[in-house]
């Protein structure tokens, strides 16, 4: 970015409403077709987010209802928000359009919620999810996704502090007694 140049952010916020756990960020040329998505096949995957191009699948804490989300779409990165949420991830996400939209899921037809166009138009994003109150069963969540022009790198894990957000990680090592026992 070029000195004097202003930082260009574009911020949303929806009640958005999740079935199965999920909420998508899907580009444009997919028209709303999230039928690609595979969690036998990601790109890459973090935990609570999951990527294949032109699609993101973001884990939500609550099986169904309605959770609050904020996306930024910015021109660089807008910063991570460590004190305000407890699990924080980041991965890379190609955007074949520039155009990408927040989708519920739906059994007929999802509903979608156009965002801003990505700044730096097709390409390359990086993705930063931060979630709080994924240990709180009643849907007291919050989230928050941050997207900015960034070349390919490896996901990686920022913060994470609540035991359910492990589950997201390593779900092959999640043991029913250890979780009911408190334990994890």
């Amino acid at each position: 970015m070029s000195e004097g140049k202003p930082f260009a952010v574009q911020t949303s916020r929806t009640m958005a409403k999740v079935w199965y756990g999920q909420l998508y960020i899907a580009d444009e040329q997919l028209d709303g077709d999230i039928s690609g998505d595979s969690e036998d096949s990601p790109t890459a995957s973090v935990g609570v987010i999951r990527v294949t191009p032109g699609l993101a699948v973001l884990s939500i804490g609550l099986q169904s209802g309605e959770v609050p989300i904020t996306v930024t779409v910015a021109d660089q990165d807008p910063g991570a928000d460590l004190e305000g949420y407890e699990d924080i991830v980041e991965i890379a996400f190609e955007s074949p359009s520039g155009r990408i939209g927040l989708l519920e899921w739906d059994w007929d037809e999802p509903t979608a919620y156009g965002l801003t166009p990505l700044p730096a138009g097709p390409g390359q994003y990086r993705m930063r999810f931060h979630i709080t109150g994924l240990d709180r069963h009643e849907g007291a969540l919050d989230h928050y996704l941050q997207i900015w022009p960034e070349p390919s790198r490896d996901p990686a894990v920022l913060k994470t502090t609540s035991r359910n957000f492990q589950y997201f990680l390593h779900p092959e090592a999640f043991n029913p007694d250890d979780y009911a026992s408190g334990s994890v």
